[in-house]
């Protein structure tokens, strides 16, 4: 069932965004006077078509699912001898350098507009997203040297004001890979004031993080998490170490053989280091103080031995749902999607200098199963997911790779600064070179892909 689920994710995401980059050239085309002859979602054999409209334009399904094509009257792949010379001004090539450009530009633009309307859509709609309040950073990290503490609630990234998670992850990341200091605008409780809060500005540099870590958790690496609710017990499960040692639903966990329990986590990793071992709890029940002692149950895992006590704990963040009014949000989203589209670049950049892992490049496999997984999640996540897909097929189609629109727009630049096109035999040697780069880079993803599911 969930093989079935995640190919109909696949095939509805993957097929929603070719249709919109094909409708990109074909709409333009048609507004520049150029006669489409065949509109095919699909590679390869036609197995469905029917025609419609004056031009009698074929709408086609093709036998392969990955990629579709908008096929025009052009000299270059069909004989004109026999159309009236009415027709003959309908033809591709016979279109100003300017026209070829915008018809070319139309598709990966489409993409861009589509990841625009979709955020757009989602930051009005509202996002909930973890509260970007700060977990204590370990003592030896770098955000803990730089100052960051429990509790610390992050404000603006270098004056930008955050309001979710995401928005401090993403700016994070974007200046990690420029290796910059990000300035964090924080807010914090007042102990000797209460209801009052304390404004600090911290210095975060990122100048330490390798490439490794940045394809990573490039956070947890800096030492910076999520703020987790208190140790707080749940339910309690019949007959296990923790109910034979008496601990009760809603106690507070305040220590672990003396060690000072923060969170939930805390709490958890502490009981998981400790397979059959006895520990001194220290918490509070209600308004009175306990003492107990527990041993956890020793349970072998691939990765060794680890202790349970069989409790539940809560260790959701505190979340908030982020909204916006229209402007806001279409600003917003032009915004990310420019940001995004930026950070592909500065990724395949560092990829082909060496500083990035060619295990970043995915295909059709990996995709599919962010496909499953994020409709899984819901709604929300599986339209973010069509957004930021939908930025990658844009921005890789306008690479400077013949057989892709970049390409073809290298190709009309070079017409628009000599005065002529581009040879035909230059265009065969290059379209069979860029043939060989896209193959290349299929077979790379295909194999990161296996890579992935097999380990």
């Amino acid at each position: 069932m969930n093989l079935i689920h995640t190919l109909l994710a696949f095939i509805v995401a993957l097929g929603t965004l070719v249709i919109v980059h094909e409708l990109g050239h074909f709409l333009v085309a048609r507004w520049c006077g150029v006669k489409v002859l065949r509109f095919s979602v699909g590679m390869g054999r036609v197995i469905f078509s029917r025609r419609f409209g004056k031009d009698q334009t074929e709408w086609a399904l093709s036998v392969l699912p990955l990629g579709g094509y908008v096929k025009m009257l052009d000299a270059r792949e069909q004989d004109l001898s026999d159309l009236s010379p009415q027709e003959r001004k309908r033809e591709f090539t016979q279109q100003s350098v300017w026209r070829r450009i915008a018809i070319v530009a139309a598709g990966p633009l489409a993409n861009f507009v589509l990841a625009i309307l979709i955020f757009a859509g989602l930051y009005m709609h509202g996002m909930p997203e973890p509260l970007p309040k700060l977990r204590a950073a370990p003592v030896e990290s770098v955000a803990y040297q730089a100052g960051i503490r429990a509790n610390q609630l992050i404000t603006a990234i270098d004056g930008q004001p955050v309001a979710g998670w995401s928005d401090v992850r993403w700016r994070l990341l974007q200046l990690g890979l420029d290796k910059k200091t990000a300035h964090l605008d924080v807010s914090s409780p007042d102990t000797a004031l209460p209801g009052a809060t304390l404004l600090d500005t911290i210095a975060l540099p990122l100048n330490s993080l390798s490439p490794q870590d940045m394809e990573g958790d490039f956070l947890h690496t800096l030492g910076i998490d999520l703020a987790l609710p208190p140790a707080v017990l749940g339910q309690i499960a019949p007959g296990g170490p923790a109910m034979r040692a008496g601990l009760q639903s809603g106690d507070l966990i305040l220590s672990v053989n003396h060690v000072a329990v923060v969170d939930g986590l805390a709490l958890v990793e502490l009981v998981r280091a400790s397979p059959g071992k006895l520990l001194q709890i220290e918490g509070m029940r209600g308004q009175h103080r306990f003492n107990l002692e527990v041993t956890p149950d020793s349970v072998d895992t691939k990765s060794g031995a680890i202790g349970r006590i069989l409790v539940e704990v809560r260790m959701a963040p505190e979340m908030i749902t982020v909204r916006n009014d229209l402007p806001t949000a279409v600003a917003k989203a032009a915004h990310r999607t420019w940001d995004t589209s930026i950070l592909t670049l500065k990724m395949l950049g560092r990829m082909l200098i060496g500083e990035a892992s060619w295990k970043n490049i995915t295909g059709p496999i990996t995709i599919a199963d962010y496909a499953g997984q994020t409709a899984r999640l819901g709604l929300i996540s599986y339209l973010s997911f069509m957004a930021l897909i939908s930025i990658s097929l844009g921005v890789m189609n306008l690479l400077p790779i013949p057989v892709l629109d970049g390409g073809h727009l290298l190709y009309y630049s070079v017409e628009i600064l000599t005065g002529r096109p581009v040879s035909e035999r230059f265009s065969a040697i290059a379209q069979r070179a860029g043939m060989g780069v896209l193959m290349t880079l299929m077979l790379v993803a295909a194999f990161n892909d296996i890579v992935r599911l097999m380990f």
